[in-house]
């Protein structure tokens, strides 16, 4: 990655950790402005047999599906973080990562991931070398891996998504 745009995007991210990140998702003109080059995009609901599990937010550059770009998950629900990994993993298998990818994918994200409660948030930075992590607007950390940015964020983005509704909702271009 270029100095120019590592230097850019450290700076956005900083910026997007550093907010007060409880009142980012209701306040969408000051979501717009946090980060040069980052706008609200979409946002929709994701539920499991009826339940509203959680919240996503999606911010992007002019390419909602290319980095840098921000997910926020706001939780509706108390999940294990270990659930969260597993869950990763398995919708990352569905795009056919190799079984010793996912393991060792696994083993980080269940020591990053905490357990969440509703009203909590996990936002996630996905930058063209990998991906970064905060929750509650505490730094999580990161994983340095493009694959790995790319097949996360993939959950939700890409078109073999198993929550269509939810990515058509995310990638609604924002109002002009």
């Amino acid at each position: 990655m270029p100095d120019r745009f590592r230097r850019r995007f450290n700076a956005a991210a900083l910026a997007l950790l550093a907010w007060p990140l409880a009142g980012l998702a209701g306040n969408v003109g000051m979501a717009e402005s946090l980060v040069p080059g980052l706008r609200r995009w979409g946002r929709g609901e994701f539920r499991r047999f009826g339940f509203l599990v959680y919240e996503a937010s999606l911010w992007a550059g002019d390419d909602p599906q290319r980095p840098p770009l921000a997910l926020r998950l706001d939780y509706k629900r108390r999940i294990a973080g270990s659930a969260i990994a597993e869950a990763s993993v398995k919708e990352m298998r569905r795009f056919g990562v190799e079984e010793t990818v996912l393991a060792a994918w696994y083993e980080r994200l269940v020591h990053l991931f905490p357990d969440v409660q509703d009203g909590d948030h996990i936002l996630g930075i996905y930058a063209a070398d990998g991906a970064r992590f905060a929750h509650n607007g505490r730094d999580l950390g990161r994983i340095d891996d493009a694959r790995f940015a790319r097949e996360f964020f993939g959950i939700w983005l890409d078109p073999r998504t198993s929550a269509p509704e939810l990515r058509a909702a995310l990638l609604t271009p924002p109002a002009s």
